[in-house]
């Protein structure tokens, strides 16, 4: 089998601005994309006030976009079918949550948290994207980051830096959170618009500290194998919301903000005093927030594959303690540390969707191929493997 592609990317902000003057009869004034992500490490801690560990994909979600003279918003997307797909006109002043619902809430919420802001334009906005969907690879969040700076865009908001990048993520978490009604932590936004070429974003939630971490895997002979098992993974009909309040439980009743106030030398005492149910989460979000610190401790010294057996303990803690993987993770990444891999673990919020594998890269063949044979095995629909190269946060064009 020959080597997986770096890359299964289409130019998402053409095929946006093509169907825009499709749709319209006009090109846009603009086109601004966002990318997918994947997590190194770091699964579940965001919203536990922990670290986190992403960085950018190559796949991003293109928004073409042009003001209108009224108060509407027009949504509109190219379909996986080539067809394009509309949603009902609304009324800026009509947004709601709830109204509209489905794929354009991602949209129009972006637009009903920045009426709050003082920024209400009427807009025609068309979407393309080639970041899959529902492959737990921040599908939703790249929607939301690039609709976000295309409606600055064309309020003619100047170009946002880096803490301004850090409250748009946030905008656009609260559009996910209270239009959308998934209580996601702002990770997956955080990276789309922060993260930067050649680095991943080490990010403590509970301080908003950002730090670029050089990660030069292919200098080193190391490649980021992503997984897609093709299962559809969904946050607002997964156990993500039963985590999210379970975790909220513990942490009120040791009278804490977040778990992510705990340090290893403090899990022994905090798994007594709380009810036995909470305990493997609490275990995990203190481990894993732990082993966030021990991944940046060595990728600052360059020790890149030595990072293995952390993601190993990653994906097993999510499986046994946390309890969010699904039998399709789990044996791809079986697959993958039983063919070579260095290190494996599902990324993302789990219940399905993609697993990562850090892998030498002559071996990446060897890999790929003992993973499709795996599964063709299992009887399961062939998992699309791609290599993730860290790429440029969300921008024009």
């Amino acid at each position: 089998m020959t080597r997986p592609p770096a890359t299964e990317v289409k130019d998402a902000a053409r095929l946006a601005a093509a169907s825009f003057t499709s749709v319209h009869g006009r090109p846009p004034q603009g086109v601004w994309s966002a990318p997918g992500r994947v997590n190194l490490v770091g699964e579940h801690t965001d919203y536990n006030g922990g670290c986190v560990l992403p960085f950018a994909l190559p796949h991003r979600t293109a928004v073409a976009v042009a003001p209108r003279g009224d108060r509407l918003l027009t949504i509109a997307t190219l379909g996986s079918d080539g067809r394009v797909q509309r949603a009902e006109p609304v009324e800026l002043r009509h947004l709601r949550p709830g109204r509209p619902s489905g794929w354009a809430a991602y949209v129009a919420g972006v637009a009903w948290v920045l009426r709050d802001h003082g920024i209400e334009l009427g807009a025609d906005l068309v979407v393309a994207t080639d970041v899959p969907a529902g492959a737990g690879l921040a599908s939703s969040a790249a929607l939301e980051c690039a609709t976000a700076l295309a409606l600055l865009g064309v309020a003619e908001q100047p170009s946002p830096d880096d803490a301004q990048r850090a409250t748009i993520a946030r905008w656009a978490q609260r559009a996910e959170n209270d239009f959308v009604g998934v209580p996601t932590g702002v990770l997956d936004q955080m990276a789309s618009l922060c993260c930067i070429a050649d680095h991943v974003l080490f990010f403590d939630v509970s301080t908003d500290h950002r730090e670029q971490v050089p990660f030069a895997a292919e200098a080193a002979n190391l490649a980021v194998l992503v997984i897609d098992t093709r299962v559809r993974h969904r946050n607002s009909e997964s156990g993500y919301a039963d985590r999210r309040r379970a975790t909220d439980n513990a942490a009120r009743l040791l009278g804490l903000g977040s778990l992510g106030e705990l340090t290893p030398a403090d899990l022994a005492d905090a798994l007594v005093a709380v009810p036995r149910q909470l305990r493997p989460l609490v275990h995990h979000v203190v481990t894993e927030n732990a082993r966030v610190l021990d991944v940046v401790r060595l990728l600052r010294q360059h020790r890149y594959a030595d990072i293995g057996p952390l993601l190993d303990a990653s994906h097993d803690s999510l499986r046994d303690d946390y309890r969010v993987s699904s039998p399709e993770l789990d044996l791809a990444v079986h697959l993958a540390r039983s063919a070579g891999a260095l290190g494996a673990r599902m990324t993302g919020a789990g219940f399905g969707g993609s697993a990562i594998a850090l892998v030498h890269t002559e071996a990446l063949p060897r890999v790929a191929s003992a993973i499709g044979r795996g599964f063709r095995s299992a009887r399961l629909r062939a998992p699309r493997l791609f290599t993730a190269v860290p790429s440029q946060g969300a921008g024009l064009g």
